[in-house]
């Protein structure tokens, strides 16, 4: 250590020293108390790891084997004079029909005007003037002929005609149609055709690989592959089909073509989109396979669907609801009214149970019942979990065919007597006559709300001319039955309401107003 000075040797002491006393200062040993958190991080993410997805599938097999079965539609108006099918308008189940606008669009495609799109070299065949086409897709469903596609393909149309994959065109004839399920079968008088094999929708997976083939825009036999995305979609437009919903590349043309996954067995029929601009957006919808293989049935061998009918009326459950309810999280179908004459009429279940599942299928929402009863024949026993005062019981109901229309009395309410009774809750009562109820056809039940004077009943949204017609599942008749109920209820309750001429429950957040026992 010559030349080094008496100053530089104490520092270079002391640094050994701290480096000691802390266990490291660049070494491999850790510091007291362990790894540091960074150190073990790094650490874990040098460690190899095992990829979860391995490779990418190879989908050429598949669609060899599959494709034959999968045909082109084409469907052309009925002539000036010629009648349309039977319940099928003229433009009958055309995309911009329905509540849902211009962003859900059915895959309906008019043929390009003569002298645009392919030729019949490489594409559809180019129509006649003055002659509109709408292109779509289907899928062989038996060897005799039957095939099955969507509703809105053929809805309105005067010739159907069917493009095999051999290149064959054969007129088909219109089975039947659903509008509800969008269900069409066709036939073709051909034997020994290719057909398809079917699979079960419920036992694919979200993330699983899926495959369409279809005709988009008229270019037939495209092929496009994806995920599922979602299971159980439920759209407004359609309260009886549950959606799967996939990523896969779905455009006009596309409707009624088939949806298979990678053991080639279809699990859908693909039916919507969800769009701002008319084309693909990355969000597809198909019908499950299962609940478009019984509507096919049922049109060829009865002509028409029959669904199940239970005869309530419900409403989701929310967080507010929830906790009005006893439940632990918003879940399951609350029954707001139960129609006359129909099977929950003659049963046990009652205004204000909370339906948790239907033959062991959990109702994680109102929207999933109805797809569950719909697909239940007439006749056949429905065993219902419901949650009634805080208790699960079970009953069990015989179910009716669905009528073709059913005709509640759904009128608005009218002025009755009123009376100033305020309270802490903000509602001012009045009770109904006789000649009101029978109006409104309400049995021994039914307090009006006349004003709303602020407090609970203003945030929770109720108002003059409402009828109150039970807190929870209690039916109320006098003002001061619904002032004792709430009393009684605590930290809030749930008050069943008609409000111009269809029932709901209203959640009412009393915080304490009540003296809760």
């Amino acid at each position: 250590m010559q030349g080094e000075s008496i100053s530089g040797r104490i520092a270079t002491v002391a640094t050994l020293l701290f480096c000691l006393t802390l266990a490291g200062c660049g070494g491999d040993e850790p510091a007291a108390g362990g790894q540091p958190f960074d150190a073990e991080t790094q650490s874990q993410a040098n460690t190899p790891a095992e990829p979860i997805v391995k490779g990418l599938p190879d989908f050429t097999e598949l669609v060899k084997t599959v494709s034959p079965a999968v045909v082109n539609i084409s469907a052309t108006p009925p002539k000036p004079d010629s009648n349309a099918a039977p319940g099928e308008g003229p433009g009958a189940g055309r995309p911009d029909a329905g509540p849902l606008g211009d962003w859900l669009k059915r895959f309906f495609q008019e043929h390009p005007p003569l002298g645009q799109g392919p030729s019949q070299d490489g594409g559809p065949a180019v129509p006649a003037p003055d002659e509109h086409v709408s292109l779509g897709s289907g899928f062989i469903i038996s060897s005799d002929g039957y095939i099955l596609t969507n509703r809105h393909v053929i809805a309105g149309a005067g010739q159907i005609v069917v493009k095999l994959n051999d290149r064959r065109q054969l007129v088909a004839k219109l089975v039947g149609a659903d509008a509800d399920s969008d269900i069409a079968v066709l036939k073709v008088d051909a034997n020994d055709l290719p057909t398809v094999r079917v699979g079960q929708p419920d036992d694919i997976d979200v993330g699983s690989w899926v495959v369409a083939i279809g005709s988009p825009f008229g270019f037939e036999t495209s092929v496009t592959a994806g995920i599922v995305s979602a299971k159980n979609r439920n759209l407004a437009d359609n309260r009886y089909v549950s959606f799967l919903q996939t990523d896969v590349a779905i455009n006009p043309g596309n409707s009624g073509g088939p949806l298979f996954d990678l053991a080639g067995r279809v699990i859908g029929i693909n039916s919507q989109i969800y769009s701002e601009t008319g084309g693909y957006q990355g969000v597809s919808f198909a019908i499950p396979i299962d609940a478009a293989m019984n509507a096919a049935r049922q049109l060829r061998d009865h002509g028409e669907v029959v669904r199940g009918w239970l005869g309530v009326q419900i409403q989701d459950v929310d967080r507010k609801l929830a906790q009005s309810f006893d439940l632990n999280r918003p879940v399951g179908a609350l029954v707001t009214q139960i129609m006359p004459n129909s099977p929950a009429a003659g049963s046990k279940i009652e205004v204000g149970d909370v339906i948790l599942s239907l033959n062991d299928h959990a109702v994680g929402s109102a929207a999933d019942l109805p797809p569950l009863v719909g697909r239940l024949a007439p006749g056949q026993k429905a065993r219902l979990t419901i949650l009634r005062d805080g208790d699960q019981k079970d009953i069990e109901i015989a179910i009716k065919a669905l009528p073709a229309a059913y005709a509640g009395s759904r009128q608005g309410p009218t002025p009755g007597n009123d009376s100033d009774e305020n309270n802490a809750y903000g509602l001012s009562l009045a009770p109904l006559d006789d000649e009101t109820r029978k109006t409104l056809d309400i049995d021994r039940q039914g307090v009006r709300i006349t004003a709303i004077t602020g407090g609970p009943a203003a945030e929770a949204g109720l108002a003059p001319g409402d009828i109150i017609l039970s807190v929870g599942s209690r039916p109320v008749a006098r003002p001061a039955e619904v002032l004792g109920a709430l009393k009684r209820a605590g930290d809030s309750a749930a008050l069943l309401v008609l409000r111009d001429g269809a029932r709901r429950y209203i959640p009412l957040a009393l915080d304490g107003s009540g003296s809760g026992s």
